[in-house]
């Protein structure tokens, strides 16, 4: 064997181990604090397996906050979201990719050219949309707005679209399937790893988004979890083992979503098209 092309390949794996247990080490640290008893946490070697473990922080955090009421706004606000992106983003890709109209690609790169906006910009005019609306303190801007489609997903989508054969839409329009019918009959059902790349992409931003209900929340009753672990860690900020309990329980979500679906999100990703 050539040593020339086995060192290079031996440091890229030790980087990558060491990258992995770097990132690995504050989940499992947040795990075993989460079931270690108080007088473990703070132990110096630290103790990494709870002896014995304990389940009292994840019923301190149901008794300090209405952190029922949190995960039930939290699924809510992601349902709504995921449903909106995938009513819109299709719709308005597939008539990117597909349909001739005028003014079809001017008005797609002004739907790019809003990417290149910082959140910033925006969050002012925004708020006083909504403060005019009379939607403050409720979860209605922070899902209404997926139902208008988003500039992101909506390239994504348009991608995959247009690396369909156009002589599918030809056959389906012969025999007299109408533009929807194509649509969902036909191309649809042909890009659902771009689609369910798009819904946990979605999933993950809305069940992590802290920005928008820290603007416009302000009570339990429409709050998320995102805001609601902050609440808490500022108002039990000595609470280690409850924090670390609500922290795993919010985060538990997201990482059994990627591990069900990551074949899914990884195909999407690598089949991007790149046509048009």
């Amino acid at each position: 064997m050539n040593i020339r092309k086995i060192i290079p390949r031996i440091v890229v794996y030790i980087l990558v181990i060491a990258g992995s247990i770097a990132f690995i080490i504050p989940f499992i640290w947040t795990v075993s604090t989460a079931f270690k008893p108080d007088d473990q946490i703070f132990l110096f070697p630290p103790k990494w397996i709870p002896e014995p473990p304990t389940t009292i922080h994840f019923r301190e955090v149901f008794e300090f906050v209405p952190f029922g009421l949190l995960y039930r706004n939290t699924v809510i606000l992601t349902l709504l979201n995921i449903a909106g992106t995938l009513f819109s983003c299709p719709l308005a890709a597939y008539a990117f990719a597909k349909l001739r109209w005028p003014g079809r690609d001017l008005i797609f790169l002004i739907t790019l050219a809003t990417m290149m906006l910082p959140s910033q910009v925006t969050m002012i005019p925004q708020f006083l949309i909504f403060r005019n609306l009379g939607w403050l303190n409720t979860m209605l801007p922070l899902w209404f707005p997926s139902f208008f489609g988003n500039a992101f997903n909506i390239f994504l989508l348009r991608q995959f679209f247009m690396t369909l054969p156009k002589e599918l839409d030809d056959a389906a329009r012969i025999d007299g399937c109408s533009f929807f019918g194509i649509f969902w009959r036909i191309n649809l059902p042909l890009i659902i790893p771009a689609v369910t790349t798009v819904t946990i992409f979605t999933f993950m931003g809305t069940w992590n988004n802290f920005i928008g209900p820290l603007i416009y929340v302000r009570s339990y009753d429409a709050m998320p979890l995102s805001l609601g672990l902050r609440m808490f860690q500022e108002a039990y900020s000595a609470e280690w083992g409850a924090l670390m309990a609500a922290s795993l329980m919010m985060i538990l979500p997201v990482i059994l979503v990627f591990f069900f679906l990551q074949k899914y999100f990884v195909q999407g990703i690598s089949l991007t098209g790149l046509k048009g």
